[in-house]
């Protein structure tokens, strides 16, 4: 049986830091694994870091056209949804933001002679695991037993125990967001601020952002596993958000939602938060990484 990146699911880490990169020209496969593998050197994951490693679509179909797993595909056109795809992305995660520092550079120099840093974003968990906003995030996320299941490739089919990744970067207006009366926060959002209870379906609006995100599809909800987290500078500060799934239709689906493209109606939260990066991945078992992270 595949095992999926422990790092995903690994819980209580207060720092995160995610690393995007773009390939060397010439860069090979072979080169690609070799530096991947390096990253489990002790330089690395000392002080106890969790670390996933995901590939953009094209670059894991280059590299393991044997784990290719049925529906990966490529970010999506969507209006008003930036693409920014990279070919890998690192996700650091563990308990300081001083050894995360020191990972981050050890990855970034491991990394160095195949790719260059595209983006970095330095996270961290705001109070009790809520957003910047002041709500808490991740409500819907499956218990961790599920969540293996709403993640993973299953068994049996090409790249079983990988999953497929979303992340997008969202820079928040919060002057803008509490400005308003916290009863129209909770409009916004679809739940109260502070004990995170889902309004009423005969309060909650249309477009709030719960009503926009959580989809049915007769067979029941489209769950996906989130792992996002704050970010930022007193100047510029939002959500990194990172989600997991089986299935990227998934992802698809919701930010089609959200941005109107079905039925015209918009997430109102994206009135108070606009994406300026997002990327697809492909996050491989550690058998398909040559147990690479092990």
């Amino acid at each position: 049986m595949a095992t999926m990146q422990p790092g995903i699911f690994a819980q209580g880490t207060s720092s995160h830091r995610h690393l995007e990169f773009l390939l060397r020209p010439g860069t090979s496969p072979e080169d690609v694994f070799a530096a991947v593998q390096a990253l489990r050197q002790p330089s690395v994951t000392a002080g106890g870091a969790n670390i996933v490693v995901g590939f953009g679509p094209a670059l894991w179909r280059s590299l393991s056209p044997g784990a290719v797993p049925a529906g990966l595909a490529d970010f999506p056109t969507i209006a008003a949804v930036p693409c920014t795809q990279r070919d890998v992305w690192v996700w650091c995660h563990g308990a300081g933001q001083g050894s995360l520092f020191d990972i981050g550079r050890a990855v970034a120099t491991l990394l160095a002679p195949v790719a260059t840093v595209a983006m970095e974003v330095d996270a961290f968990v705001y109070r009790d695991s809520r957003d910047l906003t002041g709500f808490i995030d991740g409500t819907e996320n499956p218990a961790i037993e599920e969540a293996y299941v709403v993640a993973g490739v299953p068994t049996g089919r090409a790249g079983a125990g990988g999953s497929f990744a979303l992340t997008q970067r969202w820079v928040h207006d919060l002057a803008a967001f509490h400005a308003l009366p916290v009863i129209e926060q909770e409009g916004v959002i679809g739940r109260t601020k502070i004990a995170s209870v889902e309004l009423a379906d005969d309060v909650k609006p249309a477009t709030a952002h719960i009503a926009r995100v959580v989809i049915d599809d007769g067979d029941g909800e489209l769950e996906i596993y989130r792992r996002s987290v704050p970010y930022g500078t007193v100047d510029e500060h939002g959500l990194h958000f990172v989600a997991f799934s089986a299935d990227p239709i998934r992802f698809e689906r919701m930010l089609r939602s959200m941005f109107g493209g079905d039925d015209g109606v918009h997430d109102r939260l994206t009135e108070f938060s606009t994406p300026v990066a997002g990327s697809y991945w492909f996050v491989p078992s550690l058998e398909d990484l040559g147990d690479a992270l092990g």
